[in-house]
């Protein structure tokens, strides 16, 4: 058994990856040692997503398909596509689906989002679309030379907006749009979303009580009218660092943020 062990350890090292354990260890996740690489952010953008009973969901710019594992731990009977713009990545994604037996409920398809068209991803043919878009706007951002990296936290040719308005127009009517970004891009996000999304949920995820939210999660409908409502939010950590009772449901668990 050891030998085994060995022998897969050698292979992943060999391809640059590392296998990281996420869930509490429930999911083991095949990704690049150097690069990007998915931490909290993908499992609290599961977590904030409504259980849906049947339909199809979209994990828009996927990486290696971490936040719909993470639903699909969570909920069953919906169908997830993963839609990555990276090639290796999205082959990492189907690859961890069929290492965590989500094979049959995963599809991996590679498209870049300006694409008018993309087999498999169809406008208006999603029940819930959730994404992790790039943090930082390409013109303020400190460049990697790092590709992964730089794609995956760097806008490229596909801005917010544009970004935005391809998650809306996969999703159905009354369908749910879930995202997580940085808090201080809430203005612009919201300024865009106004008139598209009603029964919106403001989600902030404070480090630590007492400290400014860095991240946000947008939670609304398509096509629904509603105004907007800020959540009381998550806590991340107490003091020390450690992480709070109700951040380790989520994280270690895998329960909803509700």
């Amino acid at each position: 058994m050891q030998d085994i062990l060995n022998s897969l350890s050698d292979d992943m090292q060999s391809r640059g990856l590392t296998d990281d354990a996420f869930l509490g260890g429930q999911l083991k996740i095949l990704q690049p040692k150097i690069g990007y690489r998915a931490a909290m952010d993908p499992v609290l953008l599961a977590a904030a997503a409504p259980v849906l009973s049947k339909g199809r969901a979209l994990d828009l710019g996927a990486g290696v398909g971490t936040a719909g594992l993470c639903y699909l731990h969570r909920v069953a009977n919906i169908e997830m596509i993963a839609l990555e713009m990276q090639e290796d990545l999205s082959k990492l994604s189907l690859e961890n689906a069929h290492r965590n037996d989500f094979g049959t409920l995963f599809a991996a398809v590679h498209g870049d989002l300006s694409e008018k068209y993309i087999e498999g991803v169809e406008s208006n043919s999603f029940d819930l679309v959730i994404t992790n878009p790039p943090y930082v706007d390409f013109a303020k951002a400190q460049h990697s030379p790092d590709e992964i990296r730089q794609k995956a936290n760097i806008e490229s040719h596909v801005t917010m907006d544009k970004w935005l308005d391809v998650g809306l127009k996969k999703l159905k009517q009354k369908g749910w749009f879930v995202m997580i970004q940085r808090a201080d891009r809430l203005d612009e996000i919201l300024s865009h979303l106004r008139g598209k999304l009603g029964e919106i949920t403001i989600i902030p995820l404070w480090p630590k009580a007492g400290e400014a939210a860095k991240r946000v999660i947008i939670r609304g409908r398509k096509a629904v009218k509603g105004g907007s409502v800020m959540h009381p939010g998550l806590c991340l950590h107490e003091e020390g660092r450690r992480y709070t009772r109700e951040a380790e449901a989520i994280l270690w668990a895998g329960h909803g943020l509700e």
